[in-house]
């Protein structure tokens, strides 16, 4: 079976492995674990920020970071389509008890105009109990629900700033900043310079089995230490995944290139199949979507699965397809050889 349906399907190497079974261990709730101090450490250091707090998942590091900036009845900028919104259980309502002031993006992307143009601006006629602003812009790199789309540092710089002069908080959804960054050879460091927190993950394309990391300032992280207690995220001996998190950090960033030269060539074979739309364009990183243009998206992914395939559907007519660590070139052209092969007609 050649799995595409996501990059958090692939499994630990032997060499990640043999760092798990011998990390270094404590009691991480009490600051004791040091395996968890130098991925914290680690990861605050690549991203160029104070600090940073291990996290069982990047949903409970979204979630801390609204927390951390918000409260209960505030309203954040963020692009309709986003991971927060459409894949983390509701919590931004949930949880946080904050609101969306949804913009429809292109691509995943939206620009300055969009945030300015959500901040009410005073008027005689309007109490200013009712004119309420956003305090947060949510920005997402790459964007999932885009299809792997990738925020250029200058379109990002842009829009932080206009959130900063409104007087606004910018926070990054960078679980796959990591793609972002081979795909445009722009360190994180970089993208993250403009944002007050950011968020990312090692369970997707870097290949660790568990957890995703907040970074941001000192006194941020601090308050976020409470928020994951709060969450039921705070772990024990839990160096034990921390160093498969931290080996892939140090090992598996640089070889994302092969998987978004898998996606490309995955779109070109897709793109020459009857039956199958699908915009070369918005192949960015290692997620292809593609639209089956005769039978419904169901039916395409089960008659793909069938053949030895496996995709999700993401909607009527939208399939998604990724590629991680564990998918060769060998299995891209042999998925794209079955597809093709597949009765693709209503």
């Amino acid at each position: 079976m050649i799995d595409l349906r996501s990059d958090t399907t692939s499994k630990p190497t032997p060499e990640m492995r043999e760092a798990m079974a011998r990390a270094e261990v404590g009691d991480d709730v009490l600051g004791d674990d040091p395996t968890v101090k130098r991925l914290e450490a680690r990861v605050a250091e690549i991203l160029g920020k104070e600090a940073a707090i291990y996290t069982p998942s990047g949903t409970m590091a979204n979630q801390i970071a609204l927390r951390c900036h918000l409260r209960p009845g505030d309203w954040f900028v963020v692009e309709a389509d986003s991971h927060v919104l459409r894949v983390e259980g509701a919590a931004t309502a949930g949880l946080a008890n904050v609101a969306p002031s949804l913009v429809e993006g292109r691509q995943g992307r939206f620009g300055p105009e969009d945030v300015i143009a959500r901040v009410p601006r005073p008027h005689p006629s309007i109490p200013d109990w009712l004119a309420i602003a956003p305090k947060l812009v949510w920005i997402e790199n790459t964007h999932n629900g885009a299809g792997g789309t990738v925020w250029p540092l200058a379109e990002l710089a842009k829009v932080a700033a206009a959130a900063r002069k409104e007087g606004m908080a910018v926070h990054l959804d960078g679980a796959r900043i990591w793609n972002a960054a081979v795909a445009t050879g722009t360190p994180e460091a970089e993208f993250a310079a403009h944002c007050d927190t950011i968020s990312v993950c090692f369970s997707k394309g870097l290949g660790a089995p568990v957890g995703s990391a907040l970074a941001g300032p000192a006194e941020t992280i601090r308050e976020a230490r409470r928020y994951r207690a709060a969450y039921g995220g705070g772990m024990r001996q839990a160096g034990i995944i921390a160093a498969g998190a931290l080996y892939a950090l140090e090992n598996n960033r640089a070889r994302l290139a092969e998987d978004h030269a898998n996606a490309r060539l995955l779109a070109e074979g897709l793109a020459k199949i009857d039956g199958i739309a699908l915009d070369l364009a918005t192949v960015e990183s290692n997620i292809v979507v593609l639209h089956p243009t005769e039978i419904s998206a169901s039916t395409f992914v089960d008659r793909a699965e069938e053949a030895g395939v496996r995709m999700l559907p993401l909607g009527a007519n939208t399939v998604r397809a990724v590629t991680c660590l564990d998918v060769s070139r060998r299995d891209i052209e042999r998925a794209i050889e079955i597809i093709a092969a597949l009765d693709l007609g209503a």
